[in-house]
């Protein structure tokens, strides 16, 4: 049965999901939003061996042990059989620095050697098409084999490959290399495969050394951010939610989502966390990205998401031959909540920019120039803060003033006013901070909720959302401002299941929510560890728990079941990986 006990390997052109057993059940090329060549993740349950694998299988094993190399996305899987055979398999995309440039081919690289006995392995290559309705056509080379398609792979390897082709057990005296992907490679296989493993590794040790990691949780925030990293697309600086489309949020749920998008609100999340580690040039790339697709278009509005490249995103659409993650479909193309208004995005897109205005040392520093091309989504902000939209859960039903919305609209004026008087903008400053104080005036006034003693998901309504545990992070209110404790309080009682926190509980367009909306929790830590004093124990000994939940590789999903801390929906989540680097920041000194 499919879980998703998995590990990501990439390199910001492509990432790969790979199983317990060293199969690659997950893969996109050329690119994270691409036909799925490797998608059994969602091929259902009931046709196990379609078209979208790549295996490497030891003959007769019983025991398999998989780690990630310290500090990289270099995952290291060790099979081993009954007579005292075994391999290792070693899988990465390579990621170095050459020529002054950032190589990230479209290639993911195996590699297999044996280390005890005479293993016997099989190896299982059948790249798909078209969404999984077909296997690509192949023919041999003389150290490759090559699939058709609009864009044609290769496997390039030093292992026989008719032996390949006909899924023959043979035997491994030797290190195997394995390079697939779209290019051509001249030279011996074998030590290309080596040279790019060891520039990958080096590069991934120094990036992680270069990090300031809270060290009490180091290899969890490590983990996290180099997670974040390989969600970033180098070549726009977009930054995608997940790797996945379409796991459930929940069994048979139907909320079935495509999440190899860059929404504005996700990717501010990731760079601001990414920041809290000194990791600012992740920041540089995507605002760059943001900032090209507002200014391509009259008085810079945002979208609410945006395809990698920088376009629009596809109609939403059924892929009809994949059966979905344990045959729980649809599998969905596109995503059907970029026809919608989100009004947050504004203050998520000023937000972005925080750490350049803030760090002296960042490699694109905030100046005038950027504050000015920042203003737009402030007079965006102005005109939105009070009209009605999806919200950041994208409900799919009527439209309300969603106080999170609202929020984050006085976000976005409140930080243009911070931005000028940092630049000693003094006209400036005073213009948007009369009009912060305008949308701060009309939350309280038409979000709080007396009879509650909390603020309510919009506007003159009676329902809570989680998402308001943000207020104290983002500088709306104080942690021990009697209101934010008051909504606290509401929360644990209305939104608190055993130890962990749903977005909302009322009724949408697919029923209730069923399991927990795993960064609703990391915003409860959060918001218990700016309380302090008893509170701020609390929050560690959860934070605790919920790491616990994490996957044997330290990643996490976007949803988890209270119950039995089983992992559910897109994985792995952008938001959830960004939230552990934000509990541990909030939770250390």
């Amino acid at each position: 049965m499919s879980s998703l006990d998995l590990a990501l390997v990439g390199n910001g052109a492509i990432g790969a999901l790979i199983d317990t057993g060293g199969t690659v059940v997950w893969c996109c090329l050329p690119r994270f939003d691409g036909d799925p060549v490797f998608g059994s993740l969602l091929g259902g349950e009931s046709r196990p061996d379609r078209a979208g694998i790549f295996a490497i299988e030891l003959v007769g094993a019983e025991r398999i042990e998989q780690q990630y190399v310290t500090d990289t996305p270099i995952l290291v899987t060790r099979c081993y059989d009954k007579r005292g055979g075994g391999i290792e398999i070693t899988d990465f995309c390579p990621r170095f620095d050459k020529g002054g440039n950032l190589f990230c081919p479209t290639m993911l690289v195996r590699q297999v050697r044996p280390i005890g006995g005479k293993p016997e392995i099989v190896v299982r290559v059948t790249p798909a098409a078209d969404y999984g309705c077909r296997q690509r056509e192949h023919a041999l080379g003389p150290n490759h084999i090559s699939y058709a398609g609009d864009h044609a792979l290769r496997l390039t390897t030093n292992a026989p490959t008719e032996v390949i082709v006909d899924k023959a057990p043979f035997h491994v005296a030797q290190t195997l290399t394995f390079l697939f992907g779209i290019d051509e490679h001249a030279g011996d296989v074998t030590s290309v495969g080596a040279n790019l493993l060891e520039q990958t590794e080096r590069y991934w040790r120094f990036w992680a050394r270069s990090l300031k990691v809270p060290e009490e949780w180091r290899d969890a925030a490590v983990r996290a951010a180099i997670t974040l990293q390989l969600n970033v697309y180098e070549e726009t600086g977009a930054i995608i939610a997940a790797m996945t489309t379409s796991i459930p949020e929940a069994p048979n749920s139907k909320r079935n989502w495509d999440y190899r998008y860059c929404w504005p609100r996700d990717a501010c999340f990731v760079v601001n966390a990414l920041s809290r580690l000194g990791e600012t040039r992740t920041t540089g790339q995507y605002l760059a990205f943001l900032l090209a697709r507002a200014e391509s278009t009259v008085d810079a509005p945002l979208a609410t998401m945006y395809s990698i490249d920088g376009g629009p995103i596809p109609e939403e659409h059924d892929a009809e031959c994949l059966g979905g993650f344990r045959g729980m479909g649809p599998v969905r193309i596109g995503n059907k909540a970029s026809e919608q208004q989100q009004n947050d995005v504004y203050g998520e897109a000023v937000l972005t920019a925080e750490a350049l205005f803030a760090n002296p040392r960042a490699g694109w520093v905030g100046d005038e120039a950027l504050l000015k091309r920042l203003e737009p989504f402030g007079h965006h902000a102005v005109r939105l803060h009070d009209v009605p939209d999806a919200g950041l859960w994208e409900l799919r039903g009527a439209a309300r003033v969603h106080t999170f919305s609202s929020l984050m609209c006085w976000v976005a004026c409140d930080r243009l006013a911070k931005y000028a008087d940092q630049l000693k903008l003094v006209d400036r400053a005073n213009y948007w901070r009369l009009r912060a104080e305008s949308i701060r005036e009309v939350i309280f006034r038409r979000s709080w909720n007396a009879k509650l003693n909390a603020f309510t998901a919009a506007m003159e309504g009676d329902s809570l959302d989680a998402s308001l545990l943000l207020m104290p992070r983002l500088g709306f209110l104080a942690a021990d401002d009697s209101r934010f404790v008051g909504t606290v309080a509401a929360i644990e009682s209305q939104l608190k299941h055993g130890d962990f926190v749903y977005r909302y509980i009322e009724r949408d367009d697919f029923g209730y929510p069923e399991n927990a909306f795993l960064v609703c929790t990391f915003w409860y830590i959060e918001a218990l560890a700016a309380m302090g004093g008893a509170r701020r124990q609390e929050a560690r000994v959860l934070f605790e728990k919920v790491l616990s939940a994490r996957n044997r590789h330290g990643l996490l999903a976007e949803d988890l079941d209270p119950r039995t801390l089983e992992q559910w929906g897109n994985f792995p989540q952008t938001y959830c990986m960004a939230g552990i680097i934000d509990c541990a920041v909030a939770l250390t000194g």
